[in-house]
């Protein structure tokens, strides 16, 4: 009995994350990505980090939409209350990091294994104004911010009486330092150093790989969905708090232009750009890529496939970069 209590103890530490990331003043960049952000945490390749995250809603909209002054982490209001001036912007995400990885150069690619992802809030808001999403002002006079009750139990949010709809909790920002050259980079289009790209397939289970721009690559995190639709159309999901674990591995065998995910069942294709088209076009460029490289099928045949088999979805359309995922199923490979 006494080996089998030593074996649980050894096996919950070695499950247990290398490191834990804590969120507050001096741990986030608030609203950018950017090759000068300073470290908050240096690790190595392999090494596993559980980073706590805040909601990207602001303690005086939480207020607002009904939350009550001690249910509001003291995390997010210091946050609001010390991050100011230069330390702030331009986007409006607030990032827990930048995390160095020891020996990421730029050319390599950054594999992000998510590994685990904690609600840490028993609840969720969704809120638009008349200027943003998908559709014109004209549409709406005036915004609105809604509380969305999370039931963790039962596993839903409580959006209305006779709606509830399944968790789904994932990261809306996942993204590394870009390159040198463009300095502090807006939280809110995403791009080919990831970032902002609200892919709600990429929950716990599922990795993503980022080309790498700057030494160490300096990973960011943040903007915590409870779940989304395709499109997030009103230009929010369910914003809320999220605890991720994650294992970072630096790929020297890997080279992409753009970023790629994978989930038990699909490899990810991705395409952003200003034009929704022109994200197709390069979301289908990428499978393509994908399809020659990793299946050696030829070019015509990857097309085709494309055509027959593959899920182009709308990812987002309201970040100003639009995103276009192609869903590759694995089974239909043997």
């Amino acid at each position: 009995m006494k080996l089998f209590l030593v074996f649980l103890i050894a096996f919950a530490a070695a499950q247990a994350a290398d490191y834990k990331l804590k969120v507050s003043p001096s741990t986030v960049a608030f609203g950018y990505y950017s090759a000068e952000a300073k470290p908050v945490l240096r690790i190595k390749s392999g090494d596993t980090v559980e980073v706590q995250t805040v909601t990207t809603s602001s303690p005086t909209s939480l207020s607002r939409a009904g939350v009550k002054d001690e249910d509001i982490e003291p995390e997010l209001k210091a946050i609001y209350a010390e991050v100011t001036g230069e330390r702030k912007g331009p986007g409006g995400h607030i990032l827990t990091g930048p995390i160095f990885i020891e020996g990421a150069e730029p050319g390599d690619v950054l594999e992000v294994r998510i590994q685990k992802i904690q609600l840490a809030t028993p609840y969720a808001t969704n809120g638009f104004s008349p200027q943003r999403g998908v559709l014109p002002p004209a549409d709406f006079q005036q915004g609105r911010i809604k509380l969305i009750p999370l039931d963790v139990k039962r596993n839903v949010a409580r959006f209305a009486d006779n709606i509830e709809i399944p968790l789904h909790p994932f990261f809306g920002s996942m993204g590394v330092a870009p390159d040198p050259s463009k300095g502090r980079v807006n939280s809110g289009p995403p791009g080919d150093f990831a970032g902002n790209l609200d892919n709600k397939d990429l929950v716990a289970g599922t990795t993503l790989y980022i080309p790498v721009h700057a030494p160490g690559a300096l990973f960011e995190v943040g903007d915590g969905h409870a779940g989304q639709g395709n499109g997030e159309v009103d230009i929010t999901a369910m914003e809320t708090s999220l605890v991720g674990t994650f294992q970072f591995v630096v790929r020297k065998d890997m080279k992409l232009k753009w970023p790629r995910g994978e989930t038990p069942t699909h490899w990810i294709a991705m395409g952003l750009d200003p034009d929704l088209t022109q994200a197709l076009i390069l979301a289908v460029r990428e499978a393509i890529d994908f399809l020659v490289t990793e299946k050696h099928l030829s070019r015509e045949e990857a097309y085709a496939l494309c055509s027959v088999a593959v899920d182009f979805n709308v990812t987002q359309a309201v970040d100003g970069t639009k995103g276009v995922h192609g869903m590759i199923p694995k089974s239909i490979f043997h």
